[in-house]
């Protein structure tokens, strides 16, 4: 064995032992010193979070069978910007037929993920499937339909995350979306399509179905009359309440123009605005049967007390001019009212004083009725405080007084209920 022959082999020792060192001090650096961060890059690459959402609950109406608002699937379409198979192909696909999409894209070429558009209609779905764009996928999405479009002012809407954001959907969005399960995964670190352990970390809630008192063929009857009336007067809007007043169960709550819940961008404020209760007008008439029911409570007037109404158009009493509709002369009290006679009414109103206030307000003039909707208009009456010499006249037939629909009529059976709703 020559010299040279023995230096390579103990230089060729060193080597591996130089080597050996080296592996032991990497195997000490990795397994002791950041032994925590290799431990915890092991955990995300074997243990994964999952959380599931579960399905919305239904909205029905009073019979249980008819749904207002259901869950089905959207179609939506997204793309990978770092991993274009065609790029110069998507760009022309985009910027032909989704540009909202393009210039989103042109601004984000270096995201994961990028949606083209979600919900896509039937149209843009066969487009892109005939197309066979390699970089363009399909997702299922859950969302929202409502089959009764007239309901969507009561029902409201769901974001395009299925949240809800006015209505019923968003007023019981705890109990519609329920609450969502968190599990714990331990997956296989490749594929990650098998999991050997699974635990459940939180445990959620499935969405609660809502039944409501509304009957989803009256509601319809009632939006096709309510347009067919205003489109005859050739009004702005219109309203209708349809209740029971046994029970206070609203049957039917329609507001026109509406709009359609399954098409989003037909929803305006304007037309998203639930009139029957976010507005409040002077009734006129209507209130003399109040101020009537005031007069006989305080005993100021008899059902046949004789009134003289001047048998005139306009008279002036006090001082202030009072105008009614149709002459007449002596009658009882009760034809007062069966007439809608404004002389006469104001005649017996005036004995009643600031009394006429006191019985608006027991009756639930000026305060809300509690139902079960976000932004009511309570509704004004003019404080005695602030009354004119003509304000005791104005509110015996129905002005300085404003209320909605649902008149808020408080008895000691029950309380007008606008909308009652039961957690099925």
């Amino acid at each position: 064995m020559t010299s040279s022959f023995k230096i390579r082999l103990t230089i060729i020792f060193f080597i591996f032992i130089l080597a050996y060192c080296a592996l032991g001090i990497n195997i000490y650096i990795i397994q002791i010193k950041n032994h925590a961060f290799y431990t915890h890059l092991a955990e995300q690459q074997y243990h994964v979070t999952v959380t599931q959402h579960p399905p919305r609950g239904p909205i029905l109406d009073r019979t249980g069978k008819n749904y207002l608002a259901i869950n089905r699937d959207y179609l939506s379409a997204f793309i990978l910007p770092k991993q274009l198979n065609d790029p110069e192909a998507t760009k022309t696909f985009l910027l032909n037929h989704f540009p909202d999409a393009y210039k989103r894209f042109s601004s984000n070429k270096t995201k994961n993920f990028m949606f083209i558009k979600r919900r896509l209609s039937k149209l843009e779905q066969e487009l892109i499937k005939t197309s066979a764009m390699p970089d363009i996928f399909l997702l299922s999405e859950p969302g929202r339909y409502y089959p009764l479009s007239s309901a969507g002012i009561i029902t409201g809407l769901t974001s395009i995350d299925n949240k809800g954001l006015f209505g019923l959907e968003l007023l019981y969005e705890s109990i519609l979306a329920g609450k969502p399960t968190t599990y714990h995964l331990e997956k296989d670190a490749r594929s990650g399509h098998y999991y050997f352990k699974k635990e459940t970390t939180i445990q959620g809630d499935t969405g609660h179905p809502l039944t409501l008192t509304i009957d989803a063929d009256l509601q319809f009857l009632t939006q096709e009359a309510v347009a067919a009336t205003v489109k005859k007067f050739n009004a702005q809007q219109g309203a209708a309440l349809v209740m029971n007043p046994q029970t206070g169960e609203i049957i039917s709550l329609v507001s026109y123009p509406h709009f359609d819940p399954n098409n989003p961008k037909t929803a305006s404020i304007n037309v998203c605005k639930n009139i029957v209760i976010s507005d409040a007008y002077e009734l006129g008439s209507v209130i003399k049967i109040f101020a009537a029911l005031a007069a006989l409570e305080e005993n100021v007037v008899t059902p046949d007390e004789l009134i003289d109404c001047k048998n005139t158009l306009t008279t002036v009493i006090d001082g202030r001019t009072i105008n009614t509709v149709k002459p007449h002369g002596i009658i009882p009290f009760t034809d007062v009212i069966a007439f809608s006679n404004n002389i006469g009414i104001a005649t017996v109103a005036k004995r009643l004083d600031t009394k006429l206030y006191d019985y608006y307000k027991k009756w639930g003039f000026g305060t809300k009725t509690g139902i079960a909707f976000p932004g009511e208009n309570p509704g004004f009456i003019n404080p005695p405080e602030k009354w004119s010499k003509q304000s005791i006249i104005s509110l015996s037939y129905g002005y300085e007084i404003s209320a909605t629909l649902p008149l808020p009529i408080q008895t000691s059976n029950h309380s007008w209920q606008a909308i009652q709703i039961f957690q099925s």
